[in-house]
């Protein structure tokens, strides 16, 4: 039977596709992540890169495997500030909101506010990751969170907080949240453990006002939260999650670090970044001539996976030559060999960096 495994499961997902190997099946992949991180699938299936948030390439996809059976694994995908697809297929139209080293921009916001006012338009809500935002790790101050407060009351539009990365502060130190500043009921504030405590354990938290969270309730579809493993998260944040943070943004600081001594040793000044202060990404700056969505492809073949400026920004002439790398998982020796690995394949593709004199000599003997 000729069956396709989508989804972002990932493990899950690969499990499934590997069963379906051994059973016989004829079995084809889709999805644009799965080839680097798909939890041991074997080169028997085969993979078609298509982005599942596209509705026309995967019905292409799909028409192009002719499956007899479709396995989907689903995964939840966030929209806002640090996605650049619009979900037109959803309904959805996303303004994107410029950044600087503080975090979004509230003369952009307001700008943009004004703009949909004079055509009429009311957003839902505006979305910020304020506290190390992803994927440029920006940490909005306490004076800005103030102002972005006072243009959601003027523009009656909701702020939609998500604070997944708020624990992985470096020196613990954070603003407070917006959710607790807000006086007027205009906050949804969502988190997560799976940053803080272990990517499987899809355990998050919303809080917000119950004329917000009544409406939510009457959308909820699924079955229900895992009762299991929130006895599990309890019965271990307890006694636990204050001495395990610091212990683990520890080692996220000195993942980093090895990441960026990495990048300076194999690309030197062709990579720029900042030092951020949190989170588990670094987002770099290549040079203009670089295509991180090309690099992302030769790179993956090559055996390792990026992350893409242009799907992590709205502004595709400005993410263009961007690319974001997460040292969270990978270890120390793993991060080395892929900084090395990478600049191999963007010095193969796009002639950057420069393998001065001393390198190629260094490599040779």
């Amino acid at each position: 039977m000729r069956v396709v495994v989508t989804g972002g499961a990932g493990y899950v997902g690969g499990f499934a596709a590997e069963r379906l190997l051994e059973l016989g099946h004829e079995v084809t992949v889709l999805d644009n992540l799965w080839r680097g991180n798909a939890g041991g699938v074997t080169k028997e299936a085969q993979f078609i890169n298509v982005d599942l948030r596209d509705a026309d390439g995967v019905l292409s996809a799909l028409r192009e495997a002719r499956p007899e059976a479709v396995m989907h694994f689903a995964a939840a995908t966030l929209v806002g500030e640090s996605m650049g697809h619009p979900r037109s297929y959803f309904g959805v139209n996303v303004v994107g909101i410029p950044l600087d080293d503080q975090g979004m921009r509230m003369d952009a916001l307001e700008k943009a506010l004004t703009d949909l006012r004079g055509k009429g338009v009311t957003p839902k809500y505006t979305y910020t990751i304020p506290t190390v935002q992803n994927p440029t790790a920006t940490i909005m101050p306490e004076a800005r969170r103030t102002e972005l407060l006072k243009l959601s009351q003027q523009y009656g539009v909701p702020v939609f907080e998500d604070d997944c990365y708020a624990d992985l502060i470096w020196d613990g130190k954070r603003p407070p949240a917006i959710y607790a500043m807000d006086k007027s009921a205009g906050v949804i504030h969502v988190g997560s453990f799976s940053k803080s405590i272990a990517p499987a354990l899809r355990v998050g938290f919303i809080v917000a006002p119950w004329a917000m969270m009544s409406r939510m309730l009457a959308l909820k579809t699924d079955a229900g939260s895992g009762a299991l493993e929130q006895m599990v998260l309890a019965e271990y944040c307890a006694p636990h999650f204050a001495t395990h943070v610091p212990k683990l943004t520890r080692g996220l600081r000195a993942k980093l670090d090895t990441l960026m001594e990495a990048l300076n040793e194999q690309f030197g000044t062709a990579a720029e970044f900042e030092d951020p202060k949190g989170g588990i990404f670094l987002w770099i700056k290549l040079p203009d001539n670089v295509d991180t969505l090309k690099l992302y492809q030769a790179a993956l073949a090559a055996g390792v996976a990026i992350n893409p400026g242009p799907e992590w920004s709205t502004d595709k002439a400005y993410s263009g030559s961007r690319l974001r790398l997460c040292f969270a998982s990978p270890s120390h020796e793993e991060i080395r060999a892929g900084g090395a690995g990478l600049a191999e394949v963007c010095r193969k593709e796009f002639g950057v960096p420069e393998r001065s004199a001393n390198v190629e000599k260094r490599a040779s003997t």
